[in-house]
């Protein structure tokens, strides 16, 4: 199984947000309109296989020193092949290239983004995310997803 990884490209937002879709009524994700995956698609890491888009991830400016890791999507049959590892280190490294200090994820699997050198905190510290991004979730306010942070 073949996956090289990139840039995503605009041609690729409505495979991005098939991803998404996916896994925003029944899981953590919250829906993302196609306006605006198109808006941050330089955003945007992609995984590629033979097969097309497996998986996708993007890092998000969220403020002068804080980036979000978001968007976390790797097909089923790319799971625990270390895709979604390599999409996060990336996006790490673009939030370090921006200058930004700390990255931070909201995660319904936090061992994940533990074992990536994240740590937990609580929400209450992003209330910016809450109120900008977390109110359009299908979940809101009873979200059992966790904050995880790290440097950059």
């Amino acid at each position: 199984m073949n996956v090289s990884y990139r840039r995503a490209l605009v041609g690729d937002a409505s495979a991005i947000k098939g991803l998404i879709d996916q896994h925003t009524e029944d899981g953590p994700l919250i829906p993302r309109p196609l306006i605006e995956i198109c808006e941050t698609i330089r955003d945007f890491w992609v995984a590629e296989s033979d097969e097309g888009i497996a998986a996708c991830c993007s890092m998000h400016v969220d403020w002068m020193d804080l980036g979000e890791v978001r968007s976390l999507v790797v097909r089923p049959d790319f799971r625990g092949k270390g895709v979604g590892r390599e999409l996060v280190s990336r996006c790490v490294e673009d939030a370090k290239a921006v200058g930004l200090a700390r990255v931070f994820a909201l995660t319904a699997k936090p061992e994940f983004f533990h074992a990536l050198g994240f740590a937990d905190i609580d929400k209450a510290e992003l209330p910016h995310k809450v109120w900008s991004d977390c109110v359009r979730c299908l979940r809101f306010p009873d979200c059992c997803e966790v904050a995880v942070i790290r440097d950059a």
